[in-house]
């Protein structure tokens, strides 16, 4: 058999160079996501970065543990407490002992003095965000002066960098200060050292302690005081401002590439079977002589395995070789975009490729089965056949995995919209999901396509000259290439407006929400994360006409069922003035009745009736005993929970919703906060904050999206070009009889131009059915949540796929045609396989 393959191969290579193709760009893609996600596994630990030059550091544990039947829970505090000056009174009698401030400054106006200037490279603009350090702490990074001197007085600091140069005066929110040395930026922060004392008055909490001791003598120390942490080596890297930013980045890589991996394999198995199936069909007449001759339905089911064997083992071999050029393009561009650290690059691992390569050649043997089986079948009679229409394309095997995989699909979906409908709108539903409906729409897809050539051809059957009727019975009567060309315009197209549709619809409930929730004619965000301080608030408080609610975001955990700690988003908010602002999504009490004792949750609790009682921990790990005063929806996942400013935990505020009085002048209202708060933040409109903080997609879901897309659009493009090319060739005689008929090569051209965007179109219709179905069950989930919503169907990307897809299936078609009527008609009409 492997003989009888071989010499086929050689033969009939332009049959097999489609499925070759399409499997080695599978495997390519496979090694390329393997590669990336083995370097995100082995990723390097995260080095010490402020302490790196420290013994010993001492900070407060940041994390809230519960004790269950079950072990500790823990989750991390977004507010935790600072040191007690106890603790640090009993740190600095073991040794040397350094208070680190770390506290957000943000630089207003630069003036450069002529003294400064020349020093000041070219370009350089100050930081937008910077970070304040006592002086004293600067030794344990260690940073080292370049420039200048130390800060010896309130109005003095040392910038880090080379956008600062001693002389320079510089207008922050902390005060003017003027830069009186610098030190060299050492990559992970930009920072402005100020006195000790003057740091102590801008943050006085002490959260972190740098000690030249012996480490054992500072744990002794602290060893009767809970919720300190004493940090050594690498462990010192936990005392950074952002010790998990790798490690978060890396989740997110991971969680970017094993989608695109998962629709890579998908995608790679459907079109590489539709592919093998395309050719086996081509070949009947072929399987029939063989039959003829005497060979059993057993080899000629062992010769097509070992065409795809053969195939396989060289697809997936080259593709192992392209996934190694194109690994190191992906980690470039992932950093380049964003998602991925700065250092992050491929590495040395080989378990990719065995998996790429194994992952093939299973594809390859996976994707012949079903036309292996179909090879078998076929009797010797077939040889004597030469009809152009398609029989028995319907099977009943291909008829129960169709519905079977499309009531599966829809019966999920129906499931979950009973059971958990908020579960529609996550990323892995809206992801997944498509794959059962477009395989079942794609087995399904003789019974559908000859009903849609028909609709989408009828306009032109009813014009003057044959070539619509011939593109009507050409299509329809060839149903196994119509169906093998579409497949690829199926599943690039759904995707398309399944993932993108999902997307948009999600964020556009939630703009919604927010839109529906906030009765505020403004709202004021505060610029960085210090938020507005007091002083701040209360001038915006004596705005004439203006009625001012300031809320502070912050958490609460609460313990279910004894053994599960939930961490909720919080906004802390002053009653009367959130009645004011806020319409909130109540089913249950009243927002008015929120007091420092009470608390308002969501119908996800597992405890929300009205009235009762939670135990719950604060931002700070602050256990308190709070009463249900309402009740809201919990919608699509952002209405958390609201408290009292008592009960945030010291959470600063970062946003104010201002209301106008009745009879009050907006414009003057807008104009006065602007003036109060100054640079300090910024003043929306209702209809500008909801869109600035609900865009349809952040840069990395919009980077993850492209990514999947991507490889979606760029495998089904050439897959559709290699069956194109393949289909045309093997309609040689066809197009020469239509030729010796009187037809001209344009009319013959324009022939098959036509019937490629008549196919090209099916597929993409069964593409928009499919991601339709998704998005009106995610519109189902939504009207469940009882969140007002429509479903938004990306028609401009859908337009931009399915002409990409267009232009290659034309392309593909007219240009073999256009090389084979160079010949003679009488010539081609001779032809034979």
């Amino acid at each position: 058999m492997l003989s009888v393959a071989l010499r086929t191969l050689r033969a009939r290579w332009t049959t097999f160079v489609g499925s070759f193709v399409a499997l080695a760009l599978g495997v390519g893609l496979i090694a390329t996501m393997g590669l990336a996600l083995a370097a995100s596994l082995d990723a390097p630990d995260h080095r010490p970065e402020r302490f790196a030059a420290a013994p010993v550091v001492v900070k407060a544990s940041g994390v809230l543990r519960v004790p269950t039947p079950v072990g500790d829970r823990t989750e991390e505090l977004d507010f935790p407490p600072p040191l007690s000056p106890a603790l640090v009174r009993k740190v600095a009698a073991v040794g040397r002992t350094v208070e680190n401030r770390a506290f957000a400054v943000r630089v207003v106006r630069v003036v450069r003095t002529t003294q400064a200037s020349h020093e000041v490279r070219a370009g350089q603009a100050a930081p937008a965000a910077l970070v304040g350090h006592p002086w004293s702490a600067a030794a344990f990074a260690p940073y080292r002066l370049d420039a200048g001197r130390a800060p010896e007085a309130a109005d003095e600091v040392v910038a880090t960098g080379r956008w600062a140069a001693p002389g320079m005066r510089i207008r922050t929110d902390r005060g003017t200060v003027t830069v009186v040395g610098t030190v060299r930026d050492l990559g992970f922060e930009h920072a402005l050292f100020f006195t000790d004392s003057r740091a102590a008055e801008l943050s006085p909490p002490v959260h972190q302690l740098a000690v030249s001791a012996d480490a054992g003598a500072v744990r002794a120390a602290v060893a009767d005081t809970p919720g300190v942490r004493v940090l050594t080596g690498s462990a010192r890297a936990q005392a950074d401002a952002d010790p998990d930013r790798d490690g978060e980045a890396l989740v997110v890589v991971n969680t970017m590439l094993g989608t695109a991996a998962g629709v890579t394999g998908f995608v790679s198995v459907f079109v590489v079977a539709s592919t093998f199936a395309f050719g086996v069909a081509q070949r009947r007449r072929e399987f029939g002589l063989l039959r003829t001759a005497g060979a059993t339905p057993g080899q000629v089911r062992r010769t097509v395995f070992a065409e795809a064997a053969v195939v396989g083992v060289a697809a997936s071999a080259t593709g192992c070789t392209l996934g190694a050029a194109a690994a190191p393009r992906l980690a470039a561009w992932l950093v380049t975009s964003g998602v991925a650290p700065g250092w992050f690059a491929i590495g040395t691992s080989t378990w990719p490729y065995q998996l790429a390569f194994w992952t093939g050649l299973s594809v390859a043997l996976a994707g012949v089965v079903a036309a292996s089986w179909r090879a078998g079948a076929v009797g010797p009679a077939e040889a004597l056949r030469d009809a152009a229409v398609d029989s028995g394309v319907m099977t009943w095997g291909r008829r129960f995995f169709g519905a079977g995989l499309l009531l599966t699909g829809l019966g999920l979906l129906a499931f979950t919209l009973v059971t958990e409908p908020g579960s529609l709108l996550g990323r892995k539903a809206y992801t997944s999901r498509p794959m059962l409906l477009i395989t079942a729409f794609a087995l399904l897809a003789p019974v559908l396509v000859r009903p849609l050539i028909r609709l989408l051809t009828w306009p032109q059957a009813r014009l003057r000259g044959a070539v619509g009727l011939l593109v009507r019975q050409n299509a329809s009567t060839a149903i196994r290439r119509t169906s093998a060309v579409a497949a690829p315009v199926l599943v690039t197209v759904a995707l398309a407006g399944s993932l993108l549709g999902a997307v948009a619809t999600v964020a556009d409930a939630k703009a919604g929400e927010v839109r529906r929730q906030t009765t505020a004619d403004f709202v004021v965000s505060g610029a960085g994360d210090r938020g507005f301080d007091a002083a701040t608030v209360a001038r915006m408080r004596r705005v004439p006409g203006a009625v001012v609610s300031p809320t502070a975001a912050g958490a609460v955990y609460v313990l279910e069922d004894g053994v599960a700690l939930i961490r909720s988003d919080a906004r802390a908010a002053e009653p009367s003035a959130l009645a004011a602002t806020a319409r909130l999504p109540l089913v249950a009490g009243r927002s008015a009745d929120l007091d420092d004792h009470s608390i308002i949750v969501n119908d996800e609790w597992r405890e929300h009736t009205v009235g009762r009682s939670v135990a719950v921990r604060l931002g700070d790990g602050t256990r308190r005993t709070l009463r249900i005063a309402a009740v809201m929806r919990a919608g699509t996942g952002d209405n958390g929970v609201y408290v009292t400013p008592r009960n945030a935990a010291g959470a600063p505020v970062d946003r104010v919703d201002v209301a106008v009085r009745k009879g009050g002048d907006a414009d003057a209202v807008a104009a006065a906060l602007r003036a109060e708060v100054g640079d300090g933040g910024r003043v929306f409109t209702k209809a500008s904050w909801v869109a600035a903080s609900y865009p349809a997609t952040d840069s990395r879901t919009r980077a993850g999206f492209l990514l999947v897309l991507g490889i979606a659009l760029l495998y089904s493009g050439i897959a559709l070009a290699n069956t194109m090319v393949t289909a045309t060739a093997d309609r040689v005689r066809d197009l020469a009889v239509l030729r010796l008929a009187g037809a001209t090569k344009a009319q013959v051209l324009r022939l098959v131009a036509v019937e490629a965007l008549t196919v090209v179109a099916v597929g993409a219709v069964l593409g928009v059915l499919v991601a339709g179905l998704n998005l009106l069950g995610m519109w189902g989930a939504l009207g469940v949540l009882r969140v007002p919503s429509v479903p938004v169907m990306p028609w401009s990307a859908l337009l931009a796929v399915a002409a990409a897809c267009a232009a290659t299936a034309v392309v593909s078609a007219v240009v073999p045609a256009w090389l084979s009527l160079r010949r003679r008609p009488v010539e081609l009409a001779g032809t034979r396989e």
